[in-house]
C-alpha cells in the first residue's frame, strides 16, 4: 500500500497524541482496543474514524510485525474544514467555488481531481469521512504535488454539510445522467459541484439536496466517464463560465458552520 502505516499500543497513542493527520486506526477485535476507553474516547474528540477488523487483517497490513492489535493510516496531510475553505474565498474576493465527491473510492480519481481544482483556482474540496479514499499517499502522488495547495474537508454528513452551504447562499450542482446540459446551465456564483462514486453515482439523499441536476453531452457509445473525466470537464466549465461573467454575482458567506 502506498500509504504510511503506524502499528503497535505506544506509536499508535503517540501519533494520536501528536496531533497529526490520521485517515483511520483499526483495531483487533476483542483486543486492546475495545478495552482502552481513554484511546477510543481521543478518537471520538478528533472525530477520526476507527474499526474493529480480525487478526489476519492486521498481520497482513502490518506484514507480520507486532502490532499489538492496532494500526492507524496517516493522512498525507492536514485536513481542512469547510470555514477554511469559505475563508479562502473571501480573502480572494470571490464566489465560492466547492467541490463534493459522494463516496469517491479509487485514490487516482481523486488525486487527479485534486491537480484539476487546483488548476481551475476552485477553493476546496469536501469528502465524506466513510465509505470514501482520504488523503493516501497514492492519492498524494497522482495529484502531482496539488495536495499540497488544495484544501480538503472531511466531514461526517455531506447532507447537513450541503444544506448549511445552502443556507448560505451557495447553488449546489450536481453531475449526473438525466440532467440539464452543462454547458447550457448557469455555472457562476457561489457554486458547490457534486460528482458521485463510480459505480453508484450520486446517493439519493444527496441528490434531493441537490438545487439542479446537469449532465455532460453523451454522443458515443459509451454511456458514462470516469469520475476525475466528468469532475474535470465540470470544473472547467464553471471556470469558462466565471472568466465569461467576471465572476460577479452575491458572495458566499463565512457564517460557522
Amino acid at each position: 500500500m502506498n500509504e504510511e502505516i503506524v502499528y503497535g499500543k505506544n506509536p499508535v497513542v503517540e501519533l494520536l497524541k501528536s496531533g497529526k493527520p490520521v485517515n483511520k486506526v483499526l483495531f483487533l477485535a476483542d483486543g486492546p482496543g475495545g478495552r482502552n476507553q481513554d484511546m477510543l474516547a481521543l478518537l471520538h474528540e478528533r472525530n477520526i474514524p476507527y474499526q474493529f477488523v480480525d487478526r489476519q487483517t492486521l498481520d497482513r497490513l502490518s506484514n507480520r510485525e507486532r502490532h499489538q492489535g492496532m494500526l492507524a493510516y496517516v493522512a498525507a496531510r492536514e485536513y481542512a474544514s469547510i470555514e477554511d475553505i469559505l475563508a479562502l474565498a473571501k480573502e480572494r474576493q470571490e464566489d465560492p467555488f466547492i467541490l463534493m465527491l459522494d463516496e469517491i473510492e479509487d485514490p487516482h480519481n481523486l488525486g487527479a481531481l485534486l491537480r484539476t481544482v487546483d488548476a481551475v483556482g476552485a477553493h476546496g474540496v469536501i469528502i465524506p469521512k466513510r465509505r470514501s479514499v482520504a488523503l493516501t499517499g497514492t492519492v498524494a502522488k497522482t495529484s502531482a504535488g496539488a495536495v499540497e495547495h488544495v484544501l480538503v474537508a472531511r466531514v461526517s454528513n455531506l447532507v447537513q454539510t450541503l444544506q448549511e452551504l445552502k443556507k448560505q447562499g451557495c447553488w449546489v450542482s450536481g453531475a449526473e445522467a438525466g440532467g440539464k446540459q452543462a454547458f447550457e446551465s448557469d455555472l457562476t456564483g457561489p457554486r458547490v459541484i457534486i460528482i458521485g462514486s463510480e459505480g453508484k453515482g450520486i446517493g439519493r439523499l444527496i441528490r434531493e439536496n441537490c438545487d439542479e441536476i446537469v449532465s455532460l453531452p453523451m454522443k458515443g457509445k459509451v454511456t458514462s466517464l470516469n469520475a476525475s473525466v466528468a469532475g474535470s470537464i465540470m470544473l472547467y466549465e464553471v471556470l469558462r463560465q466565471r472568466a465569461m461573467s467576471n465572476v460577479g454575482g452575491s458572495k458566499c458567506e463565512t457564517k460557522g458552520l
